[in-house]
């Protein structure tokens, strides 16, 4: 174990070094795109993407994610307003992210938290990954099957595969069939709703929850649930897009 003393120590330099080096990370990119969705839609996106994560990795209370998302939105503000030159208080970007660390560090969070935060906002920058809450695929050959037709082509070739990948019985693997056609029929109608609309976003979120709540109802436990979505994302009867 390390010294109580030594931890103290080192996390006093973690923090001096993370204010030094997080201008240089957050401001990484000279100009600020605006959003296309207004303030309200970005803080429910938020709240469907990057809250959990952020309470998952850094072990935080959901209202403290609340409020690094109050945080990240005030410094998104502040930059498109420095941008367009028309803010009072900063001159810079990196003002600006000197300011929002130090509203990070009065919540308190832990040296380690910090690092982590800055760490996944990093990630998120240099490798932007799909947000699984309202990611979603659609397979057009469902615009003309039945859901009988449809059912009969899931369990012919993969009704005994999914059994044996998940470790269930017959009746729910036909229940889990019976649950990917709905989802691929409301898909459909999802990808109807123009990309600038944010109840197409809405729309997934409840989709991808549902779908999650009627797996949970054939008697899933987490593991077989990431399994599940999984197996279909993997076999489909028809072509995805």
């Amino acid at each position: 174990m390390h010294h109580r003393r030594f931890q103290v120590s080192f996390s006093a330099i973690l923090l001096s070094s993370m204010l030094l080096c997080s201008s240089v990370f957050l401001s990484a990119s000279a100009q600020v795109i605006p959003s296309k969705w207004t303030p309200d839609e970005q803080k429910e996106l938020f709240g469907y993407c990057e809250k959990p994560e952020l309470i998952r990795q850094l072990k935080i209370s959901a209202d403290i994610a609340d409020k690094i998302g109050e945080i990240d939105n005030w410094a998104l503000l502040q930059k498109l307003s420095v941008a367009a030159n028309t803010n009072e208080a900063y001159a810079t970007p990196k003002e600006v992210d000197e300011d929002a660390m130090k509203k990070y560090k009065a919540l308190r969070l832990s040296a380690d938290q910090l690092k982590t935060l800055v760490d996944l906002k990093r990630a998120r920058q240099e490798n932007p990954a799909p947000c699984a809450a309202i990611t979603f695929t659609f397979n057009r050959v469902f615009d003309t099957l039945s859901p009988q037709r449809a059912l009969i082509l899931y369990k012919t070739p993969y009704r005994k595969l999914l059994i044996d990948k998940l470790g269930i019985n017959g009746r729910q693997a036909d229940m889990l069939f019976e649950t990917e056609i709905w989802k691929q029929k409301e898909a459909l109608n999802i990808a109807a709703i123009p990309e600038n609309d944010f109840n197409r976003i809405r729309r997934t979120v409840a989709m991808n929850n549902q779908r999650e709540s009627r797996y949970r109802a054939t008697g899933l436990n987490d593991e077989q649930v990431l399994a599940a979505i999984q197996f279909f994302t993997e076999h489909q009867v028809g072509p995805k897009q």
